[in-house]
Parts: C-alpha cells; sequence; structure tokens
C-alpha cells in the first residue's frame, strides 16, 4: 500500500511484480548506468496502474553489521502512516528525492545522514511490532535492562565491565542479566561483549593506521598479547595478517 516501506537487510535478490507471473527484467543489468546519472526515472512494464517506488541502498561494515543484522527476516515491511513519526518518514523521504534529483552543494551529505535516519526509524517501527516472544539482537535492546547494558557496551566498549558492575546499571541482579542475555541472545554478556571489542578491532585494522597495540587499548584489551590470542581465536589469524589481507583485498573469514 501507499506508504509502506519494504527492506531487505539482507540484499537478497528479489522480483517486484503485480498480477500473473512474467518474464522478469534484470534490473542489476542496468544499475551501473542508474547509479552513474543519480537518482534516475525508470519505467518498467506497461498496460496496469502507475506505482511508484523510491529506492535506495545502504552498505555497512560486514563485521558490524552482522551484530544486528542477522537478526532480521530476509524481508519485512513496516507501514509508516500508522505511527507517529509517519509524516516526517514520508516528508524525509520526499525531501531525499529531491536532493538527489537536484544535486545541490552538500547534497551527497544530507542523503548520506538521511538514509541513516531512515533506516533507523524503519528498524524502530520494526522493533516495536515485535511479539513479546521474540528472540535475537534487536528483541534484546527492546528490553529495558538489556537494552541498557547493550548501549553501555556499545558507548564504551573499552571499560573494564564486569558482569556486577553491568548488572547494577541496569538495576537487576547478575543471575537476571545473564538469564536474560541468554534468552535472547543465546551467550553471555562477557562473551557478547568480547566479540564486540574484537569486531571494533577488526574494523580499525581496516579503516585505521593505529598500532595494533593502541587498537588493543581502545577497544579494552590490558595488552597486545591478550588482543592478539584473543583475536586469533576469533578470525582465525593474527591482527597483521588480518590488516595486510584487507589491505590487499584477500577473503577473511567474518
Amino acid at each position: 500500500e501507499a506508504g509502506d516501506i519494504v527492506m531487505l537487510p539482507h540484499g537478497d535478490t528479489h522480483i517486484v511484480e503485480n498480477g500473473p507471473p512474467s518474464k522478469p527484467v534484470d534490473d542489476s543489468q542496468h544499475l551501473i548506468d542508474i547509479l552513474s546519472q543519480g537518482l534516475k526515472l525508470w519505467r518498467v512494464g506497461g498496460g496496469g496502474e502507475v506505482t511508484r517506488f523510491v529506492c535506495g541502498y545502504m552498505a555497512c561494515d560486514p563485521r558490524l553489521g552482522q551484530v544486528f543484522l542477522s537478526g532480521l527476516p530476509p524481508v519485512f515491511k513496516v507501514s509508516i502512516r500508522q505511527n507517529a513519526s509517519g509524516r516526517w518518514l514520508e516528508n524525509s523521504i520526499r525531501f531525499s528525492v529531491d536532493q538527489a534529483s537536484h544535486s545541490q552543494p552538500g547534497g551527497e551529505a544530507v542523503l548520506a545522514k538521511l538514509s541513516e535516519v531512515l533506516f533507523v526509524e524503519t528498524l524502530r517501527t520494526y522493533i516495536a511490532d515485535l511479539p513479546e516472544n521474540q528472540t535475537g539482537w534487536l528483541a534484546s535492546a527492546r528490553d529495558a535492562e538489556v537494552g541498557r547494558v547493550l548501549a553501555l557496551m556499545h558507548q564504551n566498549p573499552a571499560h573494564p565491565w564486569t558482569i556486577a558492575a553491568l548488572a547494577e546499571e541496569a538495576g537487576i541482579s547478575r543471575s537476571v542479566l545473564v538469564e536474560r542475555f541468554g534468552h535472547y541472545l543465546n551467550q553471555s554478556p562477557m562473551a557478547y561483549l568480547t566479540r564486540w571489542r574484537l569486531q571494533l578491532g577488526g574494523q580499525m585494522l581496516s579503516s585505521t593506521s593505529h598500532s595494533v597495540a593502541q587498537i588493543a587499548a581502545e577497544v579494552g584489551y590490558e595488552s597486545e598479547a591478550a588482543f592478539n590470542r584473543a583475536f586469533k581465536r576469533e578470525f582465525e589469524i593474527p591482527p597483521a595478517r588480518f590488516r595486510r589481507s584487507k589491505h590487499s583485498g584477500q577473503a577473511v573469514r567474518p
């Protein structure tokens, strides 16, 4: 319906159609041309009711994105006209189209930020409609206490967190925190924190010139040796080799 947002968070191949099956048009053949020309009106089909789609895509570091994207289905739909932010979202989409079509100075920066906000608002709408028994990262973020702990870990991963400290911040007992974490994420809070630190370390190795020792400290390790051991357990190669492989374009297990 008009006002719906359909998201394919994993970039799966998909078909948009209406009515009886017909021979699909492979738009991947036209994608390079479309992207090179900015926003482009593309007409396909014909003979039926006119339908307009505003399409876009986002990309993120796969190691960081998989933390929450892995909990999303291949495709989902939210109806933005049914919530309080719906009018704002619709106007933002229209404004994005206007920015993309006029190539104004700073337009790319505006579009980048708008797309991030639209993505987050769409996720918030999706999360709000999740069933009470839902598990996974997004459901855990909705839980008041577990969500608070996740926010603390993500905001300050280098802090020397302990189960006791996290439980105190959340206002619950250590046993309740561990139980809820296990329910939603099938792992302990400290196991989650360890993996998040290593994912951040991998991102820094790929995108900065910081030394391994500096990165180790920035993500919460007391020594380079401890970071090296943990990193190798997670990625099966040491940090220095990971950095070389990313710079040379070699594939690395996420």
